[in-house]
């Protein structure tokens, strides 16, 4: 059973969430502010981080920035702030999903399902895709550039692994979302382009991406030598 810390002020939003996931079959631990969260977060081991921006003590931003210093276990945002510039905040803090209040608790439930998939590591033999400097561990969702481990959120993964499964054919945010998001998406299109840029700044002098202006963006085949 995978365990969820839910982190939320309003103990009717947080009451409402305890219950529906119990019902969808999680493992839920509460926390009612951000010194509750990070305590909490010491003790046990989570698969999955629900956690609130406007929290008393520490808000959002500041536990998120805490549990990135150590760990990328997969974090969702639920916020009533839902304008651009603290979605690029979160996405800035590594945070796999942004879903801005009021929400549809069967379409968070989706999400949660779908953000847990990509971070579950697969058994078995692991499986590369290399590119140039580049190796991506498809199994464990880690990024190396010159066997130097890079670190990415399994969103971001997901983007450079579509890139490069299909290098030389141009990708546009729509294939993009499609790929990646398995449900129908809701929010502007450019976060994809916020993720790209967040790619660009981990990859440095390997970045091989290339923006086609106003169409999307590829990595091109590998030299034929």
């Amino acid at each position: 059973m995978k365990k969820l810390l839910i982190v939320e002020d309003e103990l009717s939003i947080q009451a409402l969430l305890h219950d529906f996931l119990k019902e969808a079959g999680y493992d839920v631990v509460l926390a009612s502010d951000g010194v509750e969260a990070l305590s909490q977060y010491e003790k046990q081991t989570f698969d999955l981080i629900l956690l609130d921006v406007m929290l008393p003590k520490i808000d959002g931003f500041g536990v998120c920035e805490v549990i990135r210093q150590k760990s990328d276990v997969p974090i969702i945002m639920l916020t009533a702030l839902d304008d651009e510039e603290h979605q690029i905040r979160g996405l800035d803090l590594q945070v796999d999903d942004y879903i801005a209040k009021p929400f549809s608790m069967p379409i968070l439930i989706r999400k949660i399902a779908a953000v847990l998939r990509r971070s579950a590591k697969q058994e078995g033999d692991t499986q590369t895709l290399t590119y140039k400097e580049l190796t991506l561990d498809l199994d464990g969702y880690k990024v190396y550039i010159n066997h130097t481990g890079i670190d990415f959120t399994p969103r971001e993964f997901e983007i450079l692994r579509e890139l490069l499964l299909h290098k030389g054919r141009i990708l546009t945010r729509a294939n993009l979302l499609g790929a990646l998001w398995k449900y129908e998406f809701f929010g502007d299109e450019r976060i994809i382009d916020t993720h790209i840029k967040n790619i660009r700044k981990k990859l440095g002098d390997a970045d091989y991406i290339e923006t086609i202006r106003g169409v999307g963006y590829r990595i091109d085949k590998e030299d034929e030598k």
